[in-house]
Formats: C-alpha cells, structure tokens, sequence
C-alpha cells in the first residue's frame, strides 16, 4: 500500500498509460513527489514486468524501479465496461498521459478532444517515439532506434573507432525527464489560469535538441562556422586515464588547474603552447594524450589525494553496484528502503531536496490490477458525492425560489 503523498504534488492525481521506460519513468517522480498514479494496465500488463530479474514473475528489478508508489488497475479498453470505468477516472483526474501511437489512443477513443470534453481543465500529455507533424510520426521508438536517430552512436564512433550505444537507456530517460517538466509547467499554468492543455513529447526531437546543445557549435550560425560537434566530446583521447594500478577520471581543465597540475608534476613535455585554456582547446586531444602518458606513473590513490589537494575535478571510477554503498549518496539519504509483498527493497530515493515539501519513495511498485477494486470503489463514491452535491444544490435553488414567488 503507497504512503500518502506529502510532496509538492499532493493531491494531484495521475491517470498513466504509459508503458516500458519513458513515461513511467515521469510518472515514477510524479509519485515520490506526492502524486497519486493510478498505473491503467491491460489485462496482460505492462510488458516491462517480465524484462529483467525479479522476486516474483511480474516484477521486474526495472518495473519495480519505475513503478514505485503507483497504484495499478486493469481496464480492458477494448471492452465497453474499461471504457466506461476510465472515463469516470479521467474525471477525477488533473493529469492523463499516455505512451500510445497517436493512432492507437485515437482509435480507442481517447485522443485530447475526447477527454477534454469531459474534463476541460485536464493536462493531457503525450509520450511519442517521434512528434505527429512530421513524417516519421507512425514509426515505432525505442530507445536504440532513437540513440541512432540523435547522433549517439556516431559519437561514439569519433570516439573509440565504432559504432556503439551508450551503456544506459539514455533517450528513454531523458525523454521521460522532459516529458515530467512539460507536465508540470503545463500544471502550473493551469493553476495560475485554470486551462488545461494538451502537451507532446517525442523521443526523437527530445534528444536531437539534447545532442545539439553542445554539437551543434558552428553549425548554429548562418552560415555555418564550421560542423556541428563539439571538438572536446570528441577527442578520441578523451577518456579515463589509466594509472599505474587502475583508472580515475579527471578535467585539468581551467587555466588555474592547469597551472597547479604542472607546478606540481614538472611533466616533461610541459611547455608555453599548453599554457592557456585557448590554446589547449584548439589542440584537446593532443593535450588528452600527453596528460595520459604521465597518469601512468602513479597510482590512483596517489592522484586522487594530489587532485583533492590541488582541487581539480577528480573521481574513481565506481560501478553500478558500488553506487549503494557510495559514503556521500548514504550521508545524503539518497537510498530508502520499503518494504513489500517480496521483503525489502532498496530504492535510489528522490536525488532533489525540498525544505517544506519533500518527496519520498511511497511504497513498492504495484502488483498488476492490484487497486482496481479500491479505485474503481473511489470512483463511484466520487459520483455518488457529486450526484449528492447536485441534489442538494438544486433543492437549495428551487426553495430560494420558491420564497421569492
């Protein structure tokens, strides 16, 4: 069972459709910040509960990340009763996203006139592969196609020599991160205004504009100055550097860390065409390569405790699973432990900090149409309040009335 919310979203409820990664992960914040989410699952369920590992069949490590502190019910929408129970939840809702095709939720009868003409002041938010004006607009998304579409793994390539994908579903959660703040500023419209609005957030055009903050360098002009990338990114040499017992990561990067790095370490190719932030940015990968043959020369204890002293920008290269037990992210409280049906389960919390409204990791993630009883009862007690209310109000009418005939 969620914890109530407390958050800054509290009291705002969430009618999600959404499946796999980029909208849950949205909705997963929407819920650590207070928000009650009602998962609207078909009878199969969400398909990312059966990926990877989990306690149970239909829990999945990253169904269980994703979909913390949710409630879920399951609506057959092709059935005329799930139609009708969604339509009495869209109601009683502030937000309705979904991830289907534009198609697929049009056909169902549940595109933005349709809701919003049963609930004018809803946000209604779209989660898309690639956006409806243009043509690529009935092609199916993942987050591989899309790192394709962006330019990731041809970055890559510049880098080491071939084509990969980054090591995390980076268009996926970023996509979902976008689609959180376009809801919320749509949100918070509607407070100031009381008009809902109908939002679009695609994958493709998401991570282009993400790839093109720093790519697009002499390429934003007219004309160009020169290719889109960013010449730093792309040093082939940019890379952790290998010690004498391992590897660090470290940016020697302004002019103030660079004179420190060379008073201290006297390296020998040291010399005046380095000695500026301009010159060594018309030459990084040169620079890149003559710093890497020096950090082989100690170890990574060594450097890390001469960059701490110096302060430059220096880490270990940690793990996945070296994360959980990262002294700074458990001082911080950025791990919260929840118990469910399964034992305990150990989440990244809320990595934001609010002084009066903080989030929280509600509760696990739900077992499929593990609240359609409590939701839909919820329902029909909303309705039968809101028939109640008219009664009332027309008696209160028609005795004023009354009196003054």
């Amino acid at each position: 069972m969620a914890r109530p919310g407390r958050g800054p979203l509290a009291g705002v409820r969430v009618v999600d459709l959404t499946a796999m990664v980029m909208g849950p992960y949205c909705t997963q914040i929407m819920a650590d910040m207070g928000a009650d989410v009602v998962k609207v699952e078909p009878p199969e369920g969400d398909v990312t509960r059966y990926v990877t590992a989990g306690p149970a069949p239909g829990m999945s490590g990253v169904f269980a990340n994703v979909n913390r502190g949710k409630r879920s019910i399951v609506l057959d929408l092709r059935s005329d009763n799930g139609k009708s129970a969604l339509w009495a939840l869209i109601e009683t809702a502030d937000v309705f996203i979904h991830s289907m095709r534009a198609k697929a939720i049009g056909k169902l009868g549940f595109g933005y006139d349709d809701v919003a003409a049963i609930n004018p002041a809803i946000v209604y938010t779209n989660c898309y592969g690639y956006g409806r004006r243009g043509p690529d607009r009935d092609l199916p998304a993942y987050d591989d196609t899309i790192q394709a579409e962006c330019g990731l793994p041809a970055v890559q390539q510049m880098l080491t020599g071939e084509a990969s994908y980054v090591g995390t579903i980076m268009a996926d959660k970023v996509a979902g991160l976008t689609a959180l703040y376009a809801t919320m500023m749509a949100l918070f419209h509607r407070e100031r205004t009381g008009e809902g609005q109908e939002v679009e957030v695609a994958m493709f055009e998401t991570m282009a504009s993400f790839m093109l903050v720093e790519h697009a360098n002499g390429a934003i002009f007219e004309p160009p100055l020169g290719p889109a990338g960013y010449p730093r990114a792309l040093a082939p040499n940019r890379r952790p550097y290998q010690t004498s017992d391992g590897y660090i990561s470290a940016l020697i990067y302004t002019d103030k860390h660079w004179s420190a790095f060379i008073d201290a370490v006297q390296p020998p190719w040291a010399c005046d065409r380095y000695a500026t932030l301009e010159q060594r940015a018309r030459q990084i990968d040169t620079v890149y390569g003559l710093v890497a043959q020096t950090m082989r020369e100690r170890t990574t204890g060594e450097w890390l405790a001469l960059f701490r002293k110096l302060e430059i920008p220096a880490a270990p290269i940690r793990t996945p699973d070296a994360l959980f037990d990262d002294p700074h992210l458990n001082a911080v409280g950025l791990f919260e432990t929840v118990e469910s049906p399964y034992g305990r389960m150990r989440f990244p919390g809320v990595p934001t900090w609010f002084s009066h409204t903080p989030g929280r990791v509600r509760g696990p993630a739900p077992e499929l149409g593990a609240h359609t009883a409590e939701v839909l009862e919820e329902i029909s007690a909303s309705r039968r309040k809101s028939a109640r209310d008219a009664v009332e109000k027309g008696a209160f009418v028609s005795a004023r009335q009354g009196k003054e005939r």
